[in-house]
């Protein structure tokens, strides 16, 4: 069960975490605290090549560049991946803690400078202990404490009044939501804040409402030039079920009555269903779940990090099993080359847990969307008024 991302930060209210007492956070001024930063050499700057899979299974290279010198920041938080066996994780990047920021940061530098701190997150290790029934002695706002240490050291000395973007998945997301609420909203920094993109957690507003709830004065956004805003969705395939039992796209039972779960589609933020442009991982994914990534066309042999599959997959924000989620559709044509299936799921013991839905790709299945999206949001950032 190592696999499992449990967003752990949803199970905390801001309240507690605001009085919590602080802890000695680690010294985001030295290089070794960061798991990316621009130029070094890391995992945001490895390989993210691309490739493009036709329904033909005719293949192209997209390389995926970086930009030169991109005019705003992406600051990033990984989700739940540590394989540390303590209850909360050091400040040694492990290569699982590598990897994730490969296969869900390293895109955005086609858009952005990327920083993502190392923090000492909730492990797998707790995780599993939590789900066995054993106590659980992590501290679960250290991570926040330690990311709000490490954006407070960026924008005192590396933002130099760029617009950023917070992008998070799972627990990553949980500790941007905190900080959202605690260091960012009705201050400032509020103003440098281009979007933010809060994958694989709940993010709770009122029902029919686009801002409320958790966060009390972003939106969710709902056009590619619309800033200030937040994007927030869980996925789930179209054919799946979302389990009674599932953590995502309901609230909690202890949730103020009429809150309901956001849904935002990258890429459709007005609604609808549409061709999703989806990067997905060409080997062992952001955790390994014991599943091979399938064999994308018959007849070719892929070696590049990420693979598109261009008009395969579609996605819609939709309400289902009282739930609000990212359906994810397959046009699966058994009579052409490609795949006709995507990995994704959380498997245990070689069965499916469905109350996960598609939680390990909830980045990936709309990684191209979300760089195109920070590109459009940055640019209208820019032409805004200096802030």
């Amino acid at each position: 069960m190592k696999h499992l991302l449990l967003p752990l930060l949803a199970l905390l209210a801001a309240p507690a975490l605001a009085q919590t007492p602080a802890a000695p956070a680690p010294d985001y001024r030295d290089p070794a605290a960061w798991l990316c930063r621009p130029g070094a050499n890391d995992p945001c700057s490895g390989d993210a090549s691309a490739s493009i899979v036709a329904a033909d299974a005719v293949v192209k290279l997209d390389m995926q560049p970086a930009a030169k010198d991109p005019p705003i920041d992406c600051f990033y938080v990984y989700p739940t991946v540590s394989t540390d066996p303590t209850p909360n994780s050091d400040m040694i990047a492990d290569p699982a803690e590598k990897n994730v920021a490969l296969f869900q940061a390293a895109p955005f530098r086609q858009a952005c400078r990327v920083y993502a701190p190392l923090y000492r997150q909730v492990t797998l290790a707790s995780l599993r202990d939590r789900m066995l029934g054993k106590p659980v002695t992590a501290d679960i706002t250290m991570g926040y404490r330690d990311v709000a240490a490490a954006f407070a050291d960026y924008m005192q000395h590396d933002n130099k009044g760029r617009g950023v973007i917070l992008i998070g998945h799972s627990q990553g997301s949980g500790v941007l939501k905190a900080l959202l609420q605690l260091n960012i909203e009705g201050k400032p920094v509020a103003s440098k804040v281009i979007a933010a993109y809060l994958a694989g957690h709940n993010l709770l507003v009122p029902a029919g409402k686009d801002v409320g709830g958790d966060l009390k004065v972003m939106p969710l956004c709902r056009s590619a030039t619309q800033t200030g805003c937040v994007l927030s969705w869980v996925s789930f395939r179209d054919t799946m079920a979302v389990p009674a039992a599932s953590l995502f796209g309901r609230p909690p039972a202890a949730a103020p009555a009429g809150m309901a779960a956001a849904c935002t589609n990258p890429a459709a933020l007005a609604g609808g269903r549409v061709a999703v442009n989806a990067l997905m991982v060409n080997r062992v994914g952001i955790v390994d779940n014991g599943a091979p990534p399938p064999k994308w066309a018959k007849g070719r042999n892929i070696y590049t990090p990420f693979v598109g599959l261009p008009g395969l997959l579609t996605a819609e924000c939709m309400n289902r099993d009282n739930a609000n989620i990212l359906s994810v559709g397959i046009n699966a044509d058994p009579a052409d080359p490609r795949t006709d299936t995507i990995n994704g799921d959380v498997v245990v013991g070689g069965q499916v847990q469905e109350v996960w839905g598609l939680h390990l790709i909830d980045m990936n299945v709309v990684m191209g969307d979300l760089v195109t999206l920070a590109k459009s949001q940055g640019a209208a950032w820019l032409r805004q008024p200096a802030k």
